[in-house]
């Protein structure tokens, strides 16, 4: 009976597990630019002497969904859309480089350009880039970023950096602890993106599907639920077993 107890025990982690995914995922519904986290389980046969049917449940988080998220039109500068598969390099708060889609980018008081979560814009040799003071700023297809000085004219336009996009398969990274990208290898370097890499004006929204991630979570919770019952089921039978044992002494 314990055998069946752990089976259970490990299906129901295995649930809560999916269920914190599920929520993450609603979570970030609005986040521009979130690639929703997939997670399921798989049967693990349990090693060592025993019958064939000892399986247990593994929880397992493959990665992420890599299907683009809407594109919305903000005719904003500063606002930009990667291509597929294409990622913007950023500084993490440990100083570490990371990725992000989230193309929704200012500039701070100080001329650092940075995401909507504050984390500075790596340029192609992984500095932070910078901005002079400008009157106006546009970002081409290829991630450069041009300026026009403060009290000039068009014809003064003039290349500040380069941001450093790279391209990069699900295989290739991971969601770390802080909603960031990293890369699964990190002796591997990721190519930088060539030609147009990305769209200004134009924000790529969450890929979430709101609907089905409701629907999931109800089925994780009457799983759970299931699986608690197999566990209270399996106490009372071994209550009655000892019981019975005791009467029978």
């Amino acid at each position: 009976m314990d055998k069946a107890l752990y089976v259970a025990m490990t299906g129901a982690r295995a649930s809560l597990q999916a269920q914190g995914n599920v929520a993450h995922n609603l979570a970030n519904v609005d986040t521009k630019g979130f690639k929703a986290a997939l997670a399921h389980t798989e049967a693990f046969k349990i090693p060592g002497a025993g019958f064939p049917s000892r399986y247990d449940a593994m929880p397992v988080q493959p990665g992420y969904d890599a299907r683009p998220g809407s594109q919305m039109v903000t005719g904003r500068t500063l606002d930009v859309a990667l291509q597929q598969d294409q990622w913007l390099a950023v500084q993490a708060g440990d100083g570490s480089t990371a990725y992000t889609r989230n193309g929704e980018l200012a500039i701070t008081a100080n001329g650092m350009l940075v995401t909507a979560g504050g984390h500075p814009v790596l340029d192609e040799i992984g500095n932070p880039m910078v901005v002079p003071p400008a009157q106006s700023i546009d970002i081409g297809g290829d991630g450069t970023v041009s300026i026009v000085p403060q009290g000039e004219g068009p014809q003064t336009m003039s290349m500040v950096g380069r941001m450093r996009i790279v391209t990069a398969t699900r295989e290739q990274i991971a969601r770390g602890g802080d909603g960031l990208m990293r890369q699964t290898d990190p002796q591997a370097e990721l190519p930088q993106a060539t030609g147009n890499s990305l769209t200004s004006g134009v924000l790529e929204g969450s890929n979430v599907d709101a609907a089905g991630a409701l629907v999931q979570m109800i089925q994780l919770q009457r799983q759970f639920e299931m699986q608690v019952k197999v566990i209270r089921t399996g106490d009372e039978m071994a209550q009655s077993s000892n019981q019975l044992l005791r009467l029978g002494g």
